[in-house]
């Protein structure tokens, strides 16, 4: 990557490395439930380890307000070790005496976990004080953790400021499949924004009026915007507070020569649970007791029909309430229609966000998507156009 330094651009040997890591991942009865985040980061970890680097994590793990034995990265450190396949040693706190006892200890080549940085109120507020205490347990600091880059917080931007600094392979991976997204995508390009409500996408979808040839909208926020245009949506989610703010972003999209792709059809209900019977209806037929729960068989065809004149694809957010059948329909076969077209070398596809994720996984197409991003906020500020502190020091000056 001409723009960032990554571990290509240092030797790691007999130095110890900072490396930050996310490893926030949900737990039950004291053991990791879903492992995929310290899937993501293993190649680092192993890489700097087989290099002959000393690997001391850094990372987060919930909103704690100090030290608190139930958000302690211990029984984190031991799926850790699992996962990479090597022996993870663990420090009870990450600066002082503790932490800096256990690192000099290090041999080239091993593994060690530092305790929840944020047991510490200098991590948050990115004090220069505990990022001095961090810096001296390296020689180096490499960010791997793309979902945190939009904090300034100490482990994710404040030490790029005293150490030498360095992306990690998931952040590479994940920078170069953003930057071919939207920073220089192969057109037309197309995104699909979706979800619950406007106001939670009120930039983005700013952003993106701007940035891609076609913008199809779904999931609750159409509904807002089936609404500013004098649509009924009856007892569907809809913010009729935005409707004027929905207006003026259409006219911003057809300023900017942007397309913006609204349903046409929808698959609506009387309640809002799996299996309850539903019905297609065109747009202008929405009833007064029903609720818009997903896009119908026509906005899919449209959708797909827009897929198959693209080139680079950007997704974040569902069409409908895909986490209950038959209200999958719509974002399951959109998908599909992605990953074939991926597949075939057709599409470039970038997708992220935790809905998006999860909706894909259940499509059973992630794999298949040039890239699935795992972060959250990270990726929406990133497809607003914001710059994120923990990438913005990573750049070369």
């Amino acid at each position: 990557m001409a723009n960032f330094r990554t571990l290509d651009d240092v030797d790691v040997k007999n130095k110890r490395v900072l490396l930050r890591v996310d490893l926030n991942v949900p737990m039950e009865n004291g053991r990791v439930a879903d492992a995929t985040r310290i899937a993501r980061v293993a190649p680092t970890i192993s890489e700097i380890a087989q290099k002959g680097g000393k690997v001391v994590l850094l990372a987060h793990f919930g909103r704690p307000k100090g030290p608190d034995p139930k958000d302690s990265l211990q029984p984190v450190a031991v799926e850790v070790a699992r996962v990479v396949g090597s022996k993870v040693d663990f420090a009870d706190d990450c600066i002082g005496p503790a932490a800096e006892a256990a690192v000099a200890a290090m041999q080239p080549g091993e593994i060690l976990c530092l305790e929840n940085t944020r047991f510490h109120k200098g991590e948050e507020n990115n004090d220069p004080a505990f990022v001095e205490a961090l810096a001296k347990l390296g020689d180096i600091w490499v960010n791997d953790a793309f979902s945190a880059a939009h904090r300034a917080h100490a482990s994710t931007e404040g030490l790029g400021h005293v150490l030498p600094a360095y992306a990690g392979r998931t952040m590479q991976a994940e920078l170069e499949a953003l930057a071919q997204a939207l920073e220089a995508p192969e057109r037309p390009i197309a995104a699909i924004v979706g979800g619950a409500k406007v106001s939670t996408k009120l930039d983005l979808l700013g952003h993106m009026v701007t940035k891609v040839n076609v913008l199809m909208i779904g999931g609750g926020m159409a509904n807002t915007f089936l609404l500013a245009l004098g649509k009924p949506v009856g007892k569907s989610l809809a913010e009729a507070a935005l409707a004027g703010t929905a207006r003026e972003i259409l006219t911003r999209a057809k300023a900017a020569g942007c397309e913006i792709v609204l349903p046409v059809d929808a698959v609506v209900a009387q309640k809002f649970e799996a299996h309850a019977p539903s019905r297609v209806v065109a747009v202008d037929s929405v009833g007064s007791d029903d609720m818009i729960l997903d896009i119908g068989p026509r906005s899919i065809e449209h959708a797909v029909s827009v897929l198959a004149r693209t080139k680079t694809l950007v997704w974040n957010g569902p069409f409908g309430a895909f986490e209950m059948e038959p209200f999958d329909t719509g974002t399951v076969t959109v998908a599909e229609a992605a990953a074939e077209l991926t597949a075939a070398g057709k599409l470039v596809s970038v997708a992220g966000g935790g809905d998006t994720v999860a909706a894909l996984n259940a499509a059973g197409v992630s794999d298949r998507f040039t890239y699935v991003s795992t972060a959250g906020g990270a990726f929406l500020e990133w497809m607003e156009g914001k710059p994120l502190p923990g990438v913005e020091v990573l750049r070369i000056k």
